[in-house]
């Protein structure tokens, strides 16, 4: 073998570290709370109130109460047992010091503790503890207060005995560090949105939220658990029938729970929790529903003679049309795919859910044949528009349309096959699209402009949308089909990027876009495909000196940096096509220079509510939110 053209290091014992205690956490906290920017932030505050809501499932504690402070920490405060404080008998230290500092150390993993938990994969208050600049936790349990305080995870002094007390609980209060995570600054409401979700799913508890730098405080108790969840979800719709359909029942040691109901809109609205987790990424446990759903409407369908006995049964697309949908399991052993716990792996799960829901909704169903009519018709209906769907849906097809001949619409592709390596533009007109294509990189950014505004698929069925022509055009070169037909292995780009104007118009297209994105290409987005290009608003010279900002204040400083407004020329980009080339490449399309922001969506409830409120047929709803949220607007073009 040829000796290497460089001095390796020396590569012996010593070089072999062991990350010993909560130093592995610090040392990579991405591994345990999935990213180190808001999403980790928040994050942490799951995993405390996680710890209170097991009590709750144990039936131990009735309220919960979550504060973030002005000073930047976080407190949560239960009505439960009381983590306990007595000395270890294996580890012959306080048990509260062992849980605060021990990975893998909970009562999670004995059943006599706790037979349901979310709290399984070693994530918890230690891993909020390694994290955070101080913690200090206080516990009420026999009779005494107890405190104890920890600074980087380890504890400062030994636990002391506050006093007397008469009630039994625990409060974790705590300073996210900011030498680890990228931002320390909770958002109030993505905590209370959290909370509000726990109330649904845990209809026995009372959740009290107060943020003090904002004003905001809320209760949240909802007795009427996925019902209630589900009216919550519809709020904005013109739904089928009241109230939703509840379904509750055991399998073996799993509890299943569904609360469900029909709107006359045509997507699908399905959140999924095992153990008060969202299953974003689904499971065995939505197989299972999605299974019982088609095969009980078709088994009804055919009883009646609705549906013929040689002919095409209902699909599941069909069948789910206008669904909304709230699946709740709890586990005694779950089984998740990945650390984030996104997916449901259990195989019997599958097995359970759909026994229980095609009994009871089967039931339910001949109990109420009027419902079961209105299900039917509309199920029927949407079979029709598929079938007349499917010559136009094949036309968007990959083989059809890229393989077959000319490229769909207006698309400059790029040179590379290799989609890793490959970014489709979408740009919003033919003027930014003739200069987008002059700046792009040929070998790996494709241009694809649209004329005009896309169709709003938040109010159409599958049939007419596959009748716009920009629709087709956009899934053709993406590739990945739509609906269930959905296969990412055959996504062409890996970044999917929107470049539209900064005004009214570029909003307006950019969430036609999205809402496309989300109702009927959702892989996308869970992947983090989608991007948003940010083009600056100004170009500020002084003689050879340029600086591109993209907001006032930005603006002012480039001013400032140039020594005042003598001498300067300030551009206002009011669109794309006013960048000439070099210009569009060097701010917003080249590699290393742009701004992208990806696309995600942590909160599924509150996406379904702004895409309905937005872009659905409601008006009222939209004119109130737009009252509501006027205050906010920072850039206004009229």
């Amino acid at each position: 073998m040829a000796q290497q053209a460089f001095d390796a290091p020396e590569y012996t014992a010593s070089s072999i570290q062991i990350l010993e205690g909560l130093s592995a956490v610090r040392k990579r906290p991405g591994m345990y709370i999935g990213s180190t920017d808001a999403r980790g932030l928040h994050h942490l505050v799951s995993e405390v109130v996680d710890n209170s809501i097991d009590e709750v499932l144990a039936g131990a504690c009735t309220e919960i109460e979550v504060v973030l402070h002005a000073d930047g920490a976080c407190s949560v405060r239960d009505n439960g047992r009381g983590i306990p404080v007595e000395v270890h008998p294996k580890y012959h230290r306080p048990t509260l010091e062992i849980v605060m500092t021990v990975l893998h150390a909970g009562s999670k993993f004995d059943r006599s503790a706790y037979k349901v938990s979310g709290g399984l994969h070693g994530v918890g208050v230690h891993v909020v503890n390694a994290l955070s600049e101080w913690l200090e936790v206080r516990v009420w349990r026999d009779g005494q207060e107890y405190f104890q305080r920890y600074e980087h995870g380890a504890p400062v002094g030994p636990l002391a005995t506050v006093g007397p007390a008469a009630a039994t609980g625990t409060e974790t209060k705590f300073k996210p560090d900011a030498t680890i995570l990228e931002t320390i600054e909770f958002d109030a409401e993505t905590v209370s949105r959290r909370l509000k979700e726990l109330s649904f799913l845990n209809p026995g508890v009372t959740i009290r939220f107060r943020s003090e730098r904002t004003g905001a405080s809320e209760t949240y108790h909802h007795a009427g658990g996925l019902s209630e969840f589900v009216e919550d979800l519809n709020a904005n719709t013109n739904v089928l029938f009241r109230p939703p359909i509840q379904i509750h029942a055991k399998r073996d040691t799993t509890d299943i729970e569904v609360a469900l109901q029909y709107n006359d809109g045509y997507n699908e609205t399905l959140l999924a929790f095992v153990n008060n987790i969202n299953t974003v990424d689904g499971g065995t446990h939505v197989v299972g529903l999605r299974s019982a759903l088609t095969r009980t409407l078709n088994d009804y369908a055919r009883q009646r003679g609705w549906v013929k006995g040689d002919k095409e049964g209902l699909t599941g697309e069909d069948a789910r049309e206008g669904l909304t949908a709230v699946l709740s399991v709890k586990l005694l052993e779950p089984q998740f795919e990945g650390q984030t716990k996104a997916k449901l792996g259990n195989s019997e799960v599958k097995g359970q859910v759909e026994s229980a829901v095609n009994q009871k909704l089967a039931e339910y169903l001949e109990e109420h044949p009027s419902v079961g009519q209105s299900l039917v018709t509309k199920a029927l209906q949407a079979a029709q528009a598929r079938e007349a769907a499917r010559k136009a849906r094949e036309l968007t097809r990959r083989k059809g349309l890229l393989e077959g001949g000319g490229l769909p619409g207006k698309l400059a592709d790029c040179h590379s096959r290799d989609p890793a390596q490959c970014e489709l533009f979408i740009v919003e007109g033919d003027s930014a699209g003739g200069t987008a294509k002059q700046g792009r990189d040929r070998e790996f950014q494709a241009i694809l402009p649209l004329r005009g505004k896309i169709l709003n698929v938040e109010k159409a069925r599958l049939d007419k949308m596959l009748q716009n022509e920009h629709i087709r055009a956009l899934i053709t070169a993406i590739g990945i089909g739509i609906g269930d037909d959905q296969d990412l292995s055959q996504l062409r780009y890996h970044k999917i990027i929107l470049m539209t104007d900064a005004d009214v118009d570029g909003s307006h297209i950019r969430t036609l876009l999205l809402t496309l994105f989300y109702r009927k290409m959702p892989a996308l987005i869970a992947e983090g495909r989608v991007y948003i290009a940010q083009a600056p608003l100004y170009r500020v010279q002084k003689g050879p000196k340029v600086w591109y900002a993209y907001t006032d204040e930005e603006r002012d400083k480039a001013i400032a940096e140039a020594g005042g407004n003598r001498g300067v020329t300030i551009q206002r980009f009011k669109g794309l096509g006013e960048m000439n080339a070099e210009q569009l490449a060097e701010t917003t399309m080249r590699p290393g220079a742009r701004e992208l922001l990806r696309v995600t969506v942590e909160d599924a409830a509150r996406a379904n509510e702004l895409f309905q409120i937005l872009m659905g047929e409601e008006v009222e709803p939209r004119r109130q939110y737009i009252e509501q949220h006027a205050v906010e607007v920072t850039n206004l073009d009229i």
